[in-house]
């Protein structure tokens, strides 16, 4: 496959940061769909930097921890090819035992040294804000990142999940370059308020989950596997009823797809792309074939009536369940 892809700008003035169109979730690699694979990850980020996928996502979190040890391993010798993103907030002991959100300006510090560490790296390119600490202003979590920028440890500063206010807020303490949010066929909740007030204020989006954590692949058909994080009640659209109403509308998806040609995951991706040039999904996988795959949804190209189309086959109100079983650390 020789796919090569293009660029796309997150952010603006002196916040912009150029990124491959199509970036690369790395936390399945590590954690929560089904077994981790080490080697099969740096595969896959190794294949993704000869594609041009040069935007690497991942987290303290995974593993926890292991995950940005394995892009750090994979990126080895080629550092100066990657816009590295990581993120801090979701804080978890090395047993994986969870703490909760962390947003306190110490906390931010001593995590971004502890990244930087396990990525082997003197810089990270994005550091998000995983989730809003509702206990900390956002003003203080944000200005200690700032200092993290001025340190010349971070480049360029992002949120995950905020809401318009959070975003605005936090913008007028230092220049925010993207948010990180659900974004898909099956969630467009962020359409209402967070996308115009993004590009109100010249901030990318980066979409995570674009592909409905596999379910617009139309590779499930049936409910994950005991030890896949997405057979539990956590994610209510892959349970009973939910998911066979999700898969219908699938079914709607992949013959769309066949009339272009294409995969359903492909087409689903196309239409992220699609919704404008400050729009960077990251798919993750951790197979270099299904890689691959979500890199040639690059070369599909639709026109007006075809996202009618989309969206017609997927209305907002059909996706059953929702996206998390416990939104309370969703800023909304």
């Amino acid at each position: 496959m020789t796919t090569q892809i293009p660029t796309r700008t997150l952010g603006s003035d002196a916040a912009a940061l150029t990124v491959s169109a199509l970036g690369l979730g790395c936390m399945g690699m590590s954690e929560f769909y089904g077994s981790p694979d080490h080697a099969g990850g740096v595969a896959t980020i190794r294949r993704a930097l000869d594609l041009g996928v040069t935007l690497l996502d991942t987290a303290d979190m995974y593993g926890p921890f292991t995950n940005e040890k394995l892009v750090g391993e994979a990126i080895g010798g080629r550092r100066d090819e990657v816009q590295l993103a990581t993120k801090f907030g979701n804080e978890r002991r090395p047993d994986g035992t969870r703490l909760g959100v962390n947003g306190r300006p110490e906390y931010v510090r001593a995590a971004c040294d502890a990244s930087l560490q396990r990525l082997g790296v003197d810089h990270i390119d994005l550091y998000y804000q995983h989730r809003v600490d509702f206990s900390v202003p956002i003003e203080d979590t944000v200005g200690a990142m700032k200092e993290l920028v001025e340190a010349g440890k971070v480049r360029f500063l992002g949120l995950s999940e905020a809401s318009p206010e959070t975003i605005r807020r936090a913008h007028k303490v230092h220049p925010i370059t993207a948010l990180q949010t659900e974004y898909s066929l099956f969630t467009r909740d962020v359409e209402e308020s967070i996308l115009p007030t993004l590009r109100e204020l010249g901030i990318g989006l980066v979409p995570y989950s674009p592909l409905g954590r596999g379910l617009l692949t139309g590779a499930i058909t049936s409910s994950p596997d005991e030890g896949d994080s997405r057979a539990t009640a956590y994610f209510p659209r892959f349970q009973g009823e939910a998911l066979e109403a999700n898969l219908r509308l699938v079914d709607r998806v992949r013959e769309l797809a066949g009339a272009h040609g294409c995969t359903p995951g492909q087409l689903a991706l196309a239409w992220v792309l699609a919704q404008g040039d400050d729009v960077v999904p990251i798919p993750g996988t951790k197979r270099v074939r299904y890689l691959e795959e979500n890199a040639a949804a690059v070369t599909v190209s639709l026109t007006a009536d075809d996202l009618a189309s989309l969206t017609e086959a997927v209305p907002r109100d059909a996706v059953r369940g929702a996206r998390y079983g416990d939104m309370s650390t969703i800023d909304t």
